[in-house]
């Protein structure tokens, strides 16, 4: 540990080194934690206002009053608390590839963590998100209300190559098997919304729409923005 930085964690893994630390940001006077995977940022809990958005336009969309919600990615939490947080979430289900970051949360590391693990709706599942979505749903497997994805950086910008069937029409057509009928797929971004791929997802969908989240940005000075997608 330093003066500003302490690691939490450190895992090795098929994608990279994953690192979450805590340090403490000059710019607001705040605890912050980061997720890195190598050389690479994946998340900041200084930056959550998308994330948390992912789960509240999804669910907005959702016209069901008891949902059962399926979040891909982990990470910080702030996607699947926020779900938690709508009075008709009857279950929710993550499912993260890496097995530190469902421990992170299990030793309560992260600021709500403890929201996340307290809740008996929720169960973490460790699995490969883009593999499950490619299989068909075994008989008798739950279908859900919702699918919330956070994951990549953004459909044209992954974190592995594998993962790039899931942004083509036949790859959203296999999510959409373990989906209700009604049900709703919400993709994060870090890009702005591209007509390309909410094109793909008119091809699968009847409903679509591309949010531009935007949030004050300390470090700057000025604004920053990420994007939501939702399908229905």
């Amino acid at each position: 540990m330093s003066s500003r930085f302490e690691e939490l964690d450190w895992q090795p893994t098929p994608l990279g080194d994953l690192t979450l630390r805590r340090r403490t940001e000059p710019a607001v006077g705040v605890e912050v934690y980061e997720v890195k995977l190598g050389d690479e940022f994946l998340m900041s809990s200084l930056f959550t206002v998308a994330e948390e958005d992912l789960a509240t336009l999804g669910l907005a969309a959702a016209a069901r009053q008891e949902l059962d919600v399926l979040v891909g990615g982990l990470g910080l939490g702030y996607t699947a608390v926020t779900a938690l947080r709508d009075p008709r979430v009857r279950s929710l289900t993550v499912i993260d590839a890496l097995p530190a970051v469902l421990d992170w949360h299990r030793r309560r590391l992260l600021p709500v963590s403890a929201a996340l693990m307290d809740d008996d709706r929720t169960e973490l599942v460790v699995d490969d998100f883009f593999a499950r979505m490619r299989r068909e749903p075994p008989t008798g497997a739950p279908r859900y209300d919702a699918i919330l994805v956070d994951i990549d950086h953004s459909p044209r910008h992954r974190l592995h190559p594998s993962h790039a069937d899931l942004y083509t029409a036949d790859g959203l057509r296999s999510l959409a098997r373990h989906l209700k009928q009604d049900g709703v797929f919400a993709l994060w971004s870090d890009d702005p919304p591209e007509p390309e791929f909410t094109a793909v997802l008119a091809e699968v969908w009847t409903h679509t729409a591309g949010h531009l989240v935007a949030f004050d940005n300390p470090l700057t000075g000025g604004v920053s923005t990420n994007s939501v997608y939702v399908a229905w």
